[in-house]
């Protein structure tokens, strides 16, 4: 059977809980019962010597032995027995009962004489101890004796007898008893309590882990659309907030991946199927000879078109296994720039365009990948040229800063959403979701160029009014090609450790 961790928390918790009151169940038990006995034989111990006080100014001596004033002694001892509970008697040396008062349930056989062996040690000093006082009772009582000693007016100190005083251990026992059923009592109350609000507590600590869990079990059966409640700020609270934001990217990966196949579908059979049918027609002949030049022409841009998808996915390929390398040299971007513009020439006079911001462009050296950073300027000139409107301009702006070199292409056009604008970098998403602008692109040209611009230690950004303008801006660093190749070798060696 599954243990939940609902039910592992809660019995490892109760456990804690039901131990902790044990021990300070024993602790308090000991404890007090320690106590107790102390004031038990410092009650005990105080009567007796009070009694032995009494006796000592009560007695006389005829000259010939020492004689006690046993009606008065009594009436004291009476007193102090039932104010302790407890057996008050007096002896001779001998150990024979002379006054005595009870205040015990078991009376003492007065028949009996003390034992030696507590008489002794109360007369040389006193004793305290727990016994039967040598079968005078017939359960163990807690006794204290102390001497009697009477001191003669040469100041000789004579000790005439002793005084002991006895309580029964039941009484101990029954004191012990009430402190348990107390106990008992308050730890089952509050034990209760405790349980209950464990459960409660581990309950709500466990229900996000039981939601992260099925809905865990969804994204298994492809469904991304669960997500998980957070309603604390605590550890589970984040965890759910991560939790979901996985979620979230989950989901959108899964919609790029299906976006992703229908484009490469879509690519791979637009281009396959023009190439085919023009070829099948070559070879029938139903295209006649003298039309072959002007469709031969067309399969050639089509197969350049596959190849650009091909080139593109083997970039893809060797980002995602981190294959792409830099190959740093001194380069002139200036004119990189204008290499790149010219791939577009005819593309740009068909639709009117007019190119600003080259006119008074000199040289300007950085060091790079030269054919990475060409691959740069393509993709988004590529764009600027696809999405400006007809008769709109692209335009370029190019900065010599101190320690970096800019370059920003800004083109007129529809621009693009806010809400795209945070997504526009991602791999495989398109903006023109409808395909009327963007025919033959998949969504992976701005990530592969994101990725060439971080390998250089650049950064790119986008900017959009919808309706006027969109403009693409990144820098690259200064550094010289023998920093950049150690920063790649660095990099490289970090990745392998890795």
């Amino acid at each position: 059977m599954q243990k939940s961790l609902f039910s592992k928390y809660l019995r490892i918790t109760s456990l804690i809980i039901l131990v902790s009151f044990l021990c300070l169940g024993t602790v308090m038990i000991l404890v007090v019962s320690q106590y107790w006995q102390a004031e038990k034989r410092e009650l005990l111990l105080r009567n007796a010597r009070s009694v032995a006080e009494i006796a000592e100014s009560n007695t006389f001596f005829d000259g010939v032995q020492y004689n006690l004033d046993g009606n008065r002694l009594a009436a004291f001892m009476e007193a102090f027995a039932d104010s302790s509970d407890s057996d008050i008697f007096l002896t001779d040396r001998g150990g024979n009962w002379l006054v005595s008062s009870s205040g015990n349930a078991e009376n003492p056989d007065q028949s009996i004489a003390v034992a030696s062996s507590y008489i002794q040690p109360a007369l040389n000093g006193g004793y305290d101890g727990m016994g039967t006082l040598g079968g005078i009772y017939q359960k163990p009582h807690y006794v204290v004796g102390v001497p009697i000693s009477i001191q003669s007016a040469s100041g000789k100190i004579t000790v005439i007898g002793a005084v002991f005083a006895a309580s029964d251990v039941q009484l101990m026992d029954g004191y012990r008893r009430d402190i348990i059923k107390m106990f008992l009592f308050a730890a089952v109350l509050t034990f209760l309590v405790s349980f209950a609000v464990v459960w409660v507590f581990s309950y709500r600590m466990a229900r996000p882990l039981r939601e992260m869990a099925r809905a865990a079990h969804e994204f298994g059966s492809g469904n991304f659309s669960i997500r998980v409640k957070a309603n604390t700020d605590d550890e589970i609270g984040q965890l759910a907030l991560a939790f979901n934001h996985m979620a979230n990217s989950l989901a959108s990966s899964e919609n790029v991946r299906r976006n992703f196949i229908a484009n490469v579908s879509h690519e791979l059979k637009t281009p396959m199927t023009t190439i085919a049918g023009f070829i099948d027609g070559i070879l029938d002949g139903t295209i006649p000879a003298e039309k072959q030049p002007y469709y031969l022409k067309i399969v050639s841009q089509e197969v350049k078109r596959l190849s650009r998808l091909v080139r593109t996915m083997l970039d893809l390929s060797r980002i995602d296994n981190g294959e792409l390398k830099l190959r740093p040299s001194r380069f002139d971007i200036a004119h990189t720039i204008v290499e790149a513009l010219l791939s577009f020439e005819k593309s740009i006079e068909e639709k009117n365009l007019q190119i600003q911001g080259l006119e008074d462009l000199d040289s300007l050296f950085i060091d790079g990948d030269p054919d990475m950073i060409h691959q740069v300027l393509y993709n988004l000139i590529e764009n600027a040229v696809k999405f400006t409107n007809p008769y709109g301009y692209i335009r370029f702006f190019i900065q010599d800063l101190p320690d970096r070199v800019q370059v920003a292409i800004r083109n007129s056009g529809q621009g693009i959403p806010a809400d795209e604008v945070p997504l526009i970098f991602d791999r495989f998403y398109k903006t023109d979701k409808s395909r009327s602008q963007d025919k033959t692109g998949m969504g992976l040209g701005l990530y592969i160029v994101k990725t060439i611009i971080k390998l250089h230690n650049g950064e790119i950004t986008v900017s959009s009014v919808e309706n006027e303008y969109c403009q693409f801006q990144f820098w690259l660093p200064k550094i010289t090609v023998v920093e950049s190749t150690k920063a790649i070798k660095d990099e490289s060696i970090s990745k392998n450790e890795k």
